[in-house]
């Protein structure tokens, strides 16, 4: 099968078309968020319904236009919006285009109370905490920032080695929206044969609570048809800056479905839906898997949902629905 023979399924219709690394943010107003990548990787998005329907027919405002020139000039990657600190921050990656490579985790915030209406404003790079000599000095993307018991912790994705280059994610506390307050903690490296097609790759982070434990799902192999998910979990009172106290599952909880017509799911984040009981899994697949060129560059990674279920044992499911 190739790109122009798309094989429909009751299971593999977009949500949103065209918008990979999909993130949908609920605000303590119940109104939802939308923002994800875009084919040409060089804004940032935002859409606002709410309803989590609503969103795919909402009116989408550009925030943001990469710069002509230096940083920020090129692959405009992943931003998700939060509201923390009292106010809207937009954490994204982006390269320059003198060297498309040079990724590293930038922030914007909003200038007033309007995601969608006030001005957005940078405030550069992401820095790390002042006894940090090793955070974003490599090929850095994919952060995601939550709340735990009053504390505010950022995870991100970051490559490493020599030769080979191997993307893990780290976590730190925050000190400020845009500072780390302590050093780097590794969470996880490629370990196992479903994280290392093509490229070692652990990235994508979302946080899910449930029943007193965390759950990390995270993005793992190429961006093609091998790409899947993969999750960890810790103990909502354990230290989340202990790698020890998070344990990581061997087999991925998310993969390709040829039957359903599903390739490469991942990148996803988690919401909740109207009724203040039932998770989302918001996700990216595409609908076919062979594709002309690098996967990276192909646009039709389009946002799907899904309905979270739980175990016995309060651990998440995760099974491909009807849209």
């Amino acid at each position: 099968m190739n790109k122009t023979q798309i094989r429909t399924t009751e299971y593999n219709q977009p949500w949103i078309a065209q918008r990979a690394d999909p993130y949908v943010y609920k605000h303590s107003d119940n109104n939802y968020y939308f923002t994800a990548s875009v084919p040409a990787y060089d804004r940032i998005i935002l859409r606002k319904s709410d309803t989590i329907a609503g969103l795919q027919e909402a009116e989408e405002v550009t925030l943001w236009m990469k710069h002509e020139e230096g940083e920020q000039s090129i692959h405009i990657w992943a931003p998700e919006i939060h509201y923390i600190f009292g106010g809207w921050y937009i954490y994204y990656a982006a390269g320059d285009k003198d060297d498309i490579w040079e990724i590293r985790p930038y922030v914007l915030r909003c200038t007033g109370q309007d995601p969608m209406k006030d001005a957005w404003e940078e405030m550069g790079m992401m820095q790390a905490a002042d006894d940090d000599l090793f955070s974003f000095h490599a090929f850095s993307l994919d952060a995601t920032v939550f709340e735990h018991w009053g504390d505010y912790y950022y995870i991100w994705a970051e490559k490493t080695g020599v030769g080979k280059m191997v993307s893990n994610l780290y976590i730190a506390r925050m000190a400020a929206p845009n500072k780390l307050a302590t050093q780097q903690v590794l969470l996880t490296t490629p370990d196992y044969d479903w994280e290392r097609v093509d490229f070692w790759v652990n990235e994508g982070p979302a946080i899910l609570k449930n029943d007193g434990k965390i759950f990390m799902t995270f993005s793992a192999s190429a961006t093609g048809a091998c790409y899947c998910m993969g999750m960890m979990y810790v103990p909502e009172d354990a230290e989340l800056l202990d790698p020890h106290a998070w344990t990581k599952l061997r087999y991925p909880v998310l993969k390709t479905d040829e039957e359903k017509g599903i390739y490469g799911p991942g990148h996803n984040s988690f919401v909740m839906a109207e009724d203040g009981r039932t998770q989302l899994c918001i996700y990216h697949a595409r609908q076919y898997d062979e594709i002309t060129g690098d996967p990276l560059y192909d646009p039709n990674r389009h946002a799907m949902m899904m309905t979270v279920n739980y175990n016995s044992m309060g651990f998440p499911e995760f099974h491909f629905g009807k849209n």
